[in-house]
């Protein structure tokens, strides 16, 4: 049987009931932009992460960048973050005429590597910022010792990892600012863009719902140039619905990924979850040197499967010419990784399917 990489027409039919009744709630109101749901969003993703300042905005995107115009980034100031994620982590360094710095990846977690990190740091480096790739926290630990060290600013891209974390910390409140994506194939999803700043420093917190909002804190005063970029009130319904299952939606996420794990085991390279890590498992990405034949297999099966990220950044011809040392690890997982379907509604019969799929190939 075919076997779906994402589901949502299930997710829907499972919160169909609380996500109906929420949007006719918003309807009702006649009020869609920068409202109640909205300003209860922020408090409660605030409260769940640890944080002490949420900011709603337009997509993942938009946060990465309002939070780097929050800090004034500006041109000859250098961002380090790794090569092996989604374009947008890039744009937002772009976007304000900051140089990415590209370092290599521990290759394993598939997360930015530290050691190769403060190799990378100079004068003109202001920000660090690593991606929780596929839901697994980055080495934040050893990061926030770094930047704290070198006088840095550290922003997460936890666009991937809603509900991870690190010890007793969620991700979301162990740097500077953290950045979220409630993009529909994330693990706390909207039905279209949506995403959200945290910080604990007000000052940040100000500054970035006056960008957010067309750089005005009181209407028709502008005190600079902002952006359009207002967390609805629809979306910010749906996911209130959803944050209140959160936990109950990345467990199942994480049984899956267990069951695969126990299947898979010295087949293929499984991830990895490092002691005192919680994996979320945004994505269930296996390596194999036999990627591509392994891909071809599936796709004949009708399995669901993806190939993440298979050009890395600073191959990409709009970064080719930035900054970056030694990408051996980088490029190398680019032609080995395969992510597997994985999502809360997979049927026990459906993961079956999946793992004969890949031991039929071994």
């Amino acid at each position: 049987m075919a076997v779906q990489q994402l589901d949502l027409r299930r997710e829907y039919q499972h919160f169909k009931k609380e996500i109906d009744q929420a949007l006719a709630k918003v309807l009702a109101s006649g009020r869609f932009i920068l409202g109640e749901e909205g300003l209860s969003l922020e408090g409660e993703v605030t409260a769940y992460c640890g944080a002490d300042y949420g900011v709603g905005v337009a997509s993942g995107t938009d946060a990465l960048h309002l939070s780097l115009r929050a800090l004034d980034l500006k041109p000859g100031q250098e961002v380090i973050l790794p090569s092996f994620t989604f374009i947008a982590t890039a744009e937002a360094v772009a976007y304000c005429g900051a140089t990415p710095v590209f370092v290599d990846i521990d290759p394993h977690t598939f997360n930015i590597d530290p050691n190769k990190v403060e190799e990378a740091i100079t004068p003109k480096t202001r920000v660090i910022l690593p991606v929780h790739l596929f839901g697994l926290p980055a080495p934040m630990k050893e990061l926030a010792e770094l930047a704290e060290m070198k006088e840095l600013i550290l922003v997460e891209d936890a666009a991937q990892a809603f509900g991870a974390s690190l010890g007793e910390e969620k991700v979301g409140s162990l740097g500077d600012l953290a950045c979220f994506s409630f993009f529909p194939t994330k693990n706390l999803n909207a039905y279209g863009d949506g995403g959200m700043v945290l910080t604990s420093r007000e000052d940040l917190a100000q500054r970035l719902r006056s960008l957010r909002n067309h750089g005005t804190m009181e209407r028709y005063l502008h005190r600079e140039v902002g952006f359009n970029s207002r967390l609805d009130e629809l979306q910010a319904a749906i996911l209130r619905v959803k944050l209140g299952h959160i936990d109950w939606l990345n467990a199942q996420r994480r049984a899956v990924a267990q069951t695969y794990s126990r299947a898979f085991k010295g087949v293929v390279e499984v991830p990895l979850e490092p002691q005192g890590y919680h994996h979320v498992y945004h994505q269930y990405t296996i390596r194999t040197c036999h990627r591509d034949a392994l891909l071809f297999h599936l796709q004949e099966k009708d399995i669901g499967c993806q190939v993440y990220y298979p050009i890395p950044l600073h191959m990409q011809k709009p970064f080719k010419d930035c900054p970056r040392g030694s990408m051996e690890e980088t490029e190398k997982t680019a032609r080995e990784v395969l992510s597997l379907p994985i999502h809360p509604f997979l049927t026990p019969g459906e993961v079956e399917e999946v793992i004969q799929a890949v031991l039929s190939f071994f």
